[in-house]
């Protein structure tokens, strides 16, 4: 039997701790006379990931060495659960990646033990401008479970969570199906109606993709999806929060609104994240810029064309946005998130061993990864 001992300052009381574990599991937390500087956390869980370090998962040419990449490289972010994020497209190129996620996981064991699920986002989303956001047109279309069927065919079942608008006719019995399959359903892009968002909600309906984002800039100023989502206490609403996507005002409004036990915190990074400023042509939105400041934007427009602030940096970004204590902010990228991933970030006696230690810059509100375990295995950093 394997056996280690981390040291770790813990979130909420700031007191030295010791983990425990066994093999891959957390065996036990004990208190520690040994004062040190490293925070001790539950490895990140990020629902949204379309890419990262030029890296896509919606490329016309993604492989397995490329998904395998990704992996490693949002490891060394702490990043040790993740969805990643396959968007709109035609069905034949939906197929292609989500059988070469599939594949990676089949072939690598670090993939595998990373990735529960594929987060599918669209093609049933909003056709309307505004509401598609980097999204392409062309291939939004209304919801097909026979369709679902043979994406999930393609994939060994692996979709796990699917970003809809429920303003189609017939949404409500598609989204009930995909929960009856297992499928976590989230509403996002989407101009639907209060009465069909309710709807969606009593189908099995339970997380709100990048509230505030992925809407019109001109909406009615009550009745809207926004409100309509903040009201209803059956969703969990997951957060861009890079500082771009929500100004501090709005999300610290509604993080108060949901309340922090359903509010989530994601990066929505892409490919371009990690890249040098300057201006690309994106698989997702085409002609984009890349600012020193991070905010990647369709060229020639104010419309975001994804976010590229990794998640740990989204937790100090937050901290400042919203003046909440560390541990809170931290509870949005581990706990919370995980409780529709495997129950994955929580740092208790019997869970995986998954663990991120970090060096925590209170002025600056920025954190340094340290090290991150996997399965009990330090997977990067010097332990």
């Amino acid at each position: 039997m394997s056996r280690k001992e981390i040291l770790g300052r813990e979130l909420s009381t700031g007191r030295s701790i010791v983990v425990t574990i066994e093999d891959s599991t957390i065996h036990s937390i004990q208190d520690s006379d040994e004062a040190t500087d490293l925070w001790i956390s539950a490895g990140l869980v990020d629902l949204q990931v379309n890419g990262y370090r030029g890296l896509d998962l919606n490329g016309s040419d993604l492989t397995r060495h490329t998904v395998s990449r990704l992996v490693r490289a949002l490891l060394a972010d702490g990043v040790t659960t993740f969805a990643p994020t396959i968007i709109t497209a035609s069905e034949s190129a939906i197929v292609q990646r989500l059988a070469c996620v599939a594949a990676t996981r089949a072939h690598d064991p670090i993939a595998a033990a990373c990735i529960p699920y594929i987060h599918l986002e669209g093609p049933n989303i909003s056709a309307l401008t505004g509401y598609y956001g980097a999204h392409s047109p062309e291939w939004i279309r209304p919801p097909s479970l026979e369709e679902f069927d043979r994406w999930q065919s393609a994939c060994d079942g692996l979709i796990g969570l699917v970003t809809l608008s429920p303003h189609f006719p017939g949404s409500s019995e598609y989204i009930s199906a995909l929960v009856e399959r297992g499928v976590h359903v989230s509403l996002g892009h989407t101009h639907a109606s209060h009465v069909q968002i309710v709807d969606a909600m009593r189908a099995g309906a339970r997380l709100s993709t990048h509230l505030g984002n992925g809407i019109a800039l001109q909406i009615d100023r009550h009745p809207n999806p926004i409100w309509s989502q903040l009201a209803g206490d059956r969703l969990t609403a997951t957060f861009i929060a890079d500082g771009h996507h929500l100004p501090a005002e709005t999300f610290a409004a509604m993080v108060r609104a949901k309340g922090l036990d359903r509010s989530i915190i994601v990066s929505d990074i892409v490919a371009l994240a990690g890249m040098p400023p300057g201006r690309y042509v994106a698989a997702v939105g085409g002609p984009v810029e890349l600012t020193a400041e991070g905010r990647l934007s369709m060229e020639g427009t104010t419309t975001l064309a994804g976010a590229v602030v990794p998640l740990l940096t989204c937790v100090g970004r937050s901290v400042q946005m919203t003046g909440l204590p560390l541990a809170e902010v931290m509870a949005m990228v581990t706990k919370n998130p995980g409780r529709f991933a495997l129950n994955r970030g929580r740092l208790l006696p019997g869970e995986r061993a998954d663990i991120l230690r970090f060096h925590w810059d209170e002025q600056d509100a920025m954190a340094t990864v340290q090290d991150v375990w996997l399965a009990g295995e330090c997977i990067h950093g010097t332990p």
